[in-house]
């Protein structure tokens, strides 16, 4: 049965507007199990999807699905005013790297992942480059939503949920 809204989200919601690709990016840093879920799921919610992987050895294991651009740094082709920046390992040594690149683009949103009850590594790592204060001020930590992800799935829906709160000006959870 075919439903018929004049409310954007109301047809949305019953699947009679599907969401519009190619007015976000959404660039998950670093391969892993919270990458390729993030990646999944925001090629669903409408995001141009791109995996940054500065291992080689790494990005040749990455299942690549048609709509999954590649590539080893984060530049200004895809990360635009309009690209989230999610970093999902905070341990690997290209971090500092990494994060400078992405501070030296127009990207909206640059976050990540890790518990705020440990030290962030990416401040000392960008520290070490030069990074200045206020950029360093404009990576987030920790990401997403605060719903007690456990699983890369749930990590990937958190973060992602708090992604779409930020974009559209809202203060996420339940608060309306």
């Amino acid at each position: 049965m075919a439903h018929r809204h004049t409310d954007p989200a109301c047809a949305a919601a019953h699947g009679d507007l599907p969401a519009p690709h190619g007015a976000r990016t959404l660039v998950a840093v670093f391969a892993s199990p919270v990458a390729e879920h993030l990646l999944h799921f925001g090629h669903d919610l409408g995001y141009r999807t791109v995996l940054v992987e500065p291992d080689l050895h790494l990005i040749e294991s990455v299942s690549r699905p048609e709509h999954l651009r590649l590539a080893s740094t984060v530049d200004p082709s895809f990360a635009d005013g309009d690209a989230d920046v999610v970093v999902t390992d905070h341990d690997r040594a290209e971090l500092g790297a990494i994060l400078d690149a992405a501070l030296q683009t127009r990207a909206r949103w640059i976050g990540v992942m890790g518990s705020p009850r440990h030290t962030a590594p990416h401040v000392a790592a960008l520290r070490e480059r030069g990074v200045g204060e206020s950029a360093v001020a404009r990576v987030h930590r920790p990401i997403g939503l605060n719903i007690g992800s456990r699983t890369p799935a749930e990590i990937a829906v958190a973060t992602l949920a708090g992604l779409i709160a930020d974009r559209n000006d809202r203060p996420g959870g339940f608060a309306f």
